[in-house]
């Protein structure tokens, strides 16, 4: 990013205000739709200001863990489409693109979001694999928070196909949680929620806590050279766990199946 545009970003930030004139604690605008791919399990479309991101649910027959021989298996994974930034590259996963799927699949798997002892078909031989599947179509920043916002909207419209498997009547997913990842980043001292691209590559520091409905704490991550003190560190928690339950009320509440 060339100095200008950074200067720009930091001026801004020292008088309040933010590129695209939000307040500091201030989503993007937000869209969401369910069931949008046919031939999938569940799915979601998630737009984030310019960041989209698709995702598809997909469930299987397979083994268990041998560690956890009466529980399904979840399995997420993200993709960074070369059509959604020229930053992007055809191939394997990147280190980045890893790391995103891991906070989402953490989110989902540590909060208990899914009952997993419900996906067991015949404990130690047959359980439900969820597969999820992230694709990003468009990068306008963060994309952490619009794919664990698209992960539990997919989920929670999820119907497991046991009659076509021969697994008995089709089911509701068995959604218990709805943990959101919500982003904060410290530029000059100055915390932010959602951030958009430009001050994404600004920031001195990025976290990411994803928390529950009952406002615990089921992952965090953090990226970036910056360090936040104690002091940040729990504004920041604080803000996104807010901000979490802002936004679970606003866009997941009534897609429940």
């Amino acid at each position: 990013m060339s100095v200008l545009k950074r200067d720009y970003i930091y001026n801004l930030m020292l008088k309040g205000k933010r590129t695209d004139g939000r307040a500091f604690d201030e989503v993007r605008d937000i869209e969401v739709k369910t069931n949008v791919i046919d031939k999938a399990e569940g799915s979601a479309w998630v737009k984030y200001g310019d960041t989209e991101v698709l995702v598809g649910v997909k469930m299987q027959v397979g083994t268990p863990f041998p560690d956890s021989a009466g529980e399904g298996v979840i399995i997420t994974s993200l993709e960074l489409n070369p059509i959604a930034s020229p930053d992007f590259e055809a191939g394997p996963p990147r280190e980045n693109a890893i790391e995103m799927a891991r906070v989402t699949d953490r989110g989902v798997r540590e909060s208990g979001a899914i009952d997993l002892s419900k996906l067991c078909i015949t404990e130690g031989e047959e359980v439900w694999m969820v597969f999820i599947d992230i694709h990003v179509l468009n990068n306008g920043g963060n994309i952490q928070d619009a794919s664990s916002m698209g992960a539990i909207a997919a989920l929670l419209t999820t119907t497991i196909p046991a009659e076509s498997a021969g697994k008995g009547e089709d089911i509701a997913m068995p959604v218990k949680d709805m943990p959101l990842g919500v982003t904060v980043i410290n530029i000059g001292g100055s915390l932010m929620v959602d951030p958009e691209l430009d001050e994404e590559t600004v920031c001195d520091t990025k976290i990411t806590v994803v928390s529950n409905k009952d406002g615990s704490i089921s992952g965090m991550q953090k990226s970036g050279d910056g360090a936040l003190t104690e002091e940040q560190l729990l504004k920041a928690v604080e803000m996104a766990c807010e901000k979490a339950a802002e936004l679970r009320e606003a866009h997941l509440s009534d897609l429940q199946n």
